[in-house]
């Protein structure tokens, strides 16, 4: 059933063998899986169904540096469905090496492997409306593919690594049907989590408290807690509750809130080919099963270790589109356009130069030198996005030049330096807010450096044509958007040893019996990946290992160093 928090009376007592905080990606998802078991469940959300200002203002906070980091309150939705309400829908899983310990990557290693998690990516593609589990292209596509740059010869990138995209799926709204109708599963809208209560001997919790913004309090008692309320908010509840820690559940080593990673990501260089404009493929391939599929240069795991760098992909892309010198119609128009955009995607059109009279004329020229273009664009658009049930995932514009940016994704090293602490000033509940001190490093800085040179050199190698950058602008060019998006990662990390991690293998707080952290907040390392399809797996995983716990069978969960490979 789905009730709302604000028709409980005051004080009531709530009682569940599982209680799962926070109704986006991964509380859903554990509620999906745990539906139909003879286990209780309680999914309680901060929102309601549709965006509430009162309530997303409790996510408001301070950043050290906004050209750095969006405000809190932005890339998150705070309500049913959580930030899957907003999010582009791509789907990438983890690479094989991203588990892995690399002398050269700092607190890398993770202490599950990528066959723990190869039993759950299939089932979270399908919650994520994402097709089969296929993501190289000669497995996923019967069909020969035309190459992503004709003539295109390396032994640094692979060619055939897919991303594919869900369609996007709301969480909420998908699954809010089989919540409703679950006999064991309650949601309760508009509840906020403020206390966490432990037994007296600090081993475990014994209750929550919850409040709602009209002043309602209640309390409830679960055998199982899961905190899965995103990257920011987790590291906010458990800092704020000092009851028994005078520095927080979980922060004995003070490491709740640090190594905060998000994505180091910009678009950067010219590519510009020799012969015909049609030698580059850019745009999105259709699986058989009606799935929008893209191709992307990913540097292979042995030129990572070979040159001690993080994980990097890359696609290509039209040129920057504040520059009115690409003469592109539907470009201008977006630049024009750009307040009507939002803020999500609005900001990526933002870059250094200045606004000035003659760039707003020149990109209004280029729009009135091909309005046909502007009016097909729009038309496309209309049709496969904004009225279609599975969207075209972005903006793909050919070159009538053959030329292209590079647009890059790369891993980021997780510096405890990169950090969320909280702020002095309070929210309308009471609860201290977040202060976001995002960094990067020289490292971050070596793992784009060293990509960008390898395609570079590699173009000209192929005799297709040539990659013209700046070397001396890759930090601006990977700072230019800051932290990328909504990939909050790695404030609560998993680890074996409570000395350098929050939780362990099994996702629970190192010291509590009884409660655990699902999410992106977990990982220890961000790899090139967008988050949300190991987000899932990592949910199912946990809802195997709760279920058998709330039956009184004891879960094994085994380190990755003690599984045969």
């Amino acid at each position: 059933m789905i009730d709302d928090g604000l028709e409980l009376n005051d004080g009531e007592t709530l009682q569940a063998d599982v209680c799962i905080i926070g109704a986006g990606a991964a509380g859903i998802t554990l509620a999906v899986e745990l539906a139909g078991t003879g286990v209780s469940v309680l999914l309680l959300e901060s929102g309601g169904v549709k965006p509430e200002k009162d309530t997303q203002r409790l996510y408001e906070g301070a950043v050290a540096n906004e050209r750095l980091h969006s405000p809190p309150h932005r890339y998150r939705e705070r309500r049913f469905g959580g930030s899957t309400t907003i999010w582009g829908g791509r789907c990438v899983p983890l690479d094989p090496i991203d588990f892995e310990a690399r002398d050269y990557m700092p607190g890398s290693g993770w202490p599950i492997g990528r066959n723990d998690l190869l039993p759950y990516y299939p089932r979270a593609n399908r919650l994520c409306e994402a097709g089969e589990f296929e993501y190289l292209a000669p497995q996923a596509f019967k069909r020969p593919l035309r190459p992503m740059i004709e003539g295109f010869a390396s032994e640094h990138f692979s060619t055939d690594s897919l991303e594919r995209f869900s369609s996007p799926t709301n969480f909420g709204a998908r699954y809010a049907k089989l919540l409703k109708d679950a006999p064991n599963v309650r949601v309760l809208l508009h509840s906020n989590l403020t206390t966490l209560v432990f037994h007296p001997n600090a081993q475990g919790v014994e209750s929550v408290i919850l409040r709602t913004l009209a002043g309602k309090s209640f309390k409830v008692m679960a055998g199982q807690v899961v905190l899965a309320m995103g990257g920011l908010e987790i590291p906010r509840l458990l800092l704020a509750n000092r009851d028994k820690w005078s520095r927080g559940v979980g922060n004995e080593h003070d490491l709740v809130g640090r190594h905060y990673m998000c994505h180091i990501a910009g678009t950067i260089g010219t590519l510009k080919q020799f012969g015909p404009a049609d030698r580059v493929w850019h745009g999105y391939d259709i699986s058989d099963e009606g799935i929008y599929c893209r191709r992307r240069l990913a540097l292979t795991a042995d030129v990572q270790r070979r040159l001690q760098v993080g994980n990097f992909v890359a696609r290509l892309h039209h040129p920057r589109i504040t520059d009115p010198g690409h003469r592109t119609a539907v470009l201008s128009a977006l630049q024009l356009a750009k307040g009507l955009i939002s803020y999500e995607y609005g900001k990526r059109l933002h870059g250094e130069e200045q606004v000035t009279l003659r760039t707003w004329m020149s990109h209004l020229r280029n729009v009135l030198a091909r309005p046909h273009e502007v009016i097909a664009f729009g038309h496309h658009m209309l049709r496969d996005r904004f009225l279609a049930v599975r969207k075209f995932p972005s903006i793909i514009i050919k070159s009538t030049a053959g030329h292209y940016s590079l647009d890059f994704h790369a891993e980021q090293e997780p510096a405890p330096s990169s950090r969320v602490s909280l702020s002095t000033e309070r929210d309308a509940l009471g609860l201290q807010r977040l202060s976001v001190d995002w960094r990067y490093t020289q490292a971050d800085i070596a793992t784009v450096r060293q990509a960008v040179s390898l395609f570079a050199q590699d173009i000209e190698r192929s005799r297709i044509g040539s990659f013209e950058y700046d070397p001396a602008s890759i930090e601006l060019e990977m700072s230019r958007y800051g932290a990328y998006g909504g990939h909050h990662l790695g404030t609560a990390r998993m680890g074996s040893d409570p000395r350098t991690s929050v939780v362990g293998p099994d996702c629970r707080i190192h010291g509590l019996k009884n409660l655990y952290v699902a999410g992106g907040a977990v990982f220890p390392t961000s790899s090139q990946a967008n988050p949300t399809l190991t987000i899932v797996a990592l949910a199912l995983r946990l809802a195997d290992l709760l279920s058998k716990s709330a039956r009184g069978v004891r879960p094994q969960v085994i380190a990755a160093d003690a599984v045969a490979r």
